[in-house]
């Protein structure tokens, strides 16, 4: 990849690593937090279970919503003007815990949390991957969507290794610090990807030279006609649920690749919602050796996605990469299942250097589908589907949790949701193999563009 292409990327990989930093180093210590404010000296809590899961199903609801709309806009107004949305918001619920952890102040949290999240989870990361794919050329997209990841990963290992050697409060203080320090250095370094020919970021969203305000008769005394007339011109480039289902039936590739990033979502989903829960009941883990877990996975991440993607996708490919991930994601789901040991978990985090193949290669196939200028509403549509995954997930696995740790399970296997796990990354993997190579498809890209 040419030096200068990466130069120019270099402000928004620092922008990535910070948020990434400040988001990842309190997940070590919010299991924690979450059980002394609501079951307080135990280490198994289904209302934090479930607590949990309702929250991340709101969540994949919101991001559901908003994934393509925020994609779409900033295609039309820029990465850098929709970045500052996600950026500055996540800065208030870390910190409310930076003030104070007692049970009102987590509630608050959580509101908070659950609200804001609803809106800009996911989105740093969707309008990076777009911003990427604006100065990217295809053939080189797949190792720069890798190295994209690899800082993620590495800015993940970096949290995490703080975390474990400071207090729980002084993580929420430096995490609050650190997403301050990310939207500053955004809005000011930051230079913006998208060609504005009709200087949309220096315009209302109504556009008083639009054809359609002109049309709007001033002296009209109508004024639902009026105002439906503006309404139209409001809402005419944010894309509607049909215009996302024939985005998707538009291109078979892109069909399949969306029915892999909803299993996969749907298995990543479920992993949120039970493996802390699960080696907090089963082997009684706390904050540290929750970190020493995260590090060793977030160390794996970071060779994947900075030194083996980057060699192996111009050799094999970016379908071979995300049936690679996804075959071993699935192994290492079953085989955490039936942990024997608390060994298990930290051996299997190791090998899944693997598994970190898969998102970057599908976010580098859907992105090939389509023109520059479409970048924001394909991975809008991806991330909207893997959020809807986000909805579902914590109705089938949070349940499966708690029923399973409880005294009350059917059978004894603690594990049985994270077997559950393994096989929705199974469906993705077999659905994966599917996927045919077709790099023709990109030289056609007209005829999977969205009707604006």
């Amino acid at each position: 990849m040419e030096m200068e292409k990466l130069s120019r990327l270099s402000h928004l990989l620092v922008t990535v690593f910070l948020s990434v930093f400040s988001s990842f180093m309190v997940i070590p210590a919010i299991t924690d937090v979450t059980m002394t404010a609501l079951c307080p000296g135990k280490d198994e809590c289904s209302l934090a279970i479930y607590l949990s899961g309702f929250q991340q199903a709101m969540i994949g609801f919101g991001t559901l919503v908003m994934m393509p709309v925020i994609g779409n806009l900033s295609d039309q107004y820029g990465r850098k003007a929709l970045l500052t949305l996600p950026l500055t918001l996540s800065i208030v619920p870390l910190a409310i815990l930076a003030y104070s952890r007692t049970t009102n102040f987590f509630y608050a949290y959580f509101v908070f949390r659950t609200l804001i999240a609803m809106v800009c989870e996911g989105s740093v990361n969707c309008l990076a991957l777009a911003y990427v794919a604006d100065i990217i050329s295809e053939g080189q997209r797949g190792s720069a969507f890798g190295i994209l990841s690899g800082i993620c990963s590495a800015a993940f290992v970096s949290g995490t290794l703080v975390t474990r050697f400071i207090s729980t409060t002084a993580t929420f203080q430096v995490a609050t610090l650190v997403s301050m320090l990310a939207a500053v250095y955004m809005r000011v370094f930051l230079k913006e990807s998208v060609r504005i020919n009709d200087h949309s970021l220096s315009q209302p969203i109504i556009n008083k030279e639009d054809p359609d305000f002109n049309n709007v008769d001033q002296n009209d005394d109508d004024q639902d006609d009026q105002a439906k007339k503006i309404s139209s011109s409001l809402y005419k480039k944010i894309p509607s649920l049909s215009d996302l289902t024939c985005l998707i039936k538009s291109s078979t590739t892109f069909s399949q690749a969306a029915v892999v990033a909803f299993f996969n979502s749907l298995a990543e989903g479920g992993m949120q919602a039970s493996t802390l829960y699960f080696l907090k009941a089963r082997f009684h883990f706390n904050k540290d050796q929750f970190a020493d877990l995260m590090l060793i996975s977030g160390f794996a991440a970071t060779v994947s996605q900075l030194l083996f993607m980057p060699l192996l996708t111009p050799i094999i490919g970016e379908k071979k990469l995300l049936s690679i991930g996804l075959f071993v994601g699935c192994t290492n789901m079953f085989l955490y299942s039936m942990s024997w040991s608390a060994w298990v978990p930290y051996a299997l985090s190791l090998s899944s250097v693997f598994v970190f193949f898969a998102i970057p290669a599908l976010r580098s196939i859907a992105s090939k589908l389509v023109g520059s200028n479409e970048q924001g509403k394909v991975q809008g549509c991806i991330s909207g589907i893997s959020s809807f995954a986000n909805i579902i997930s914590p109705l089938i696995f949070s349940p499966l949790t708690a029923l399973f740790l409880s005294d009350k399970a059917p059978f004894n296997f603690p594990g049985f949701s994270i077997l559950g796990i393994g096989l929705a990354t199974m469906i993705a993997f077999i659905q994966s193999l599917l996927i045919r190579d077709n790099s023709s498809t990109s030289n056609s890209q007209n005829q999977y563009s969205m009707v604006a």
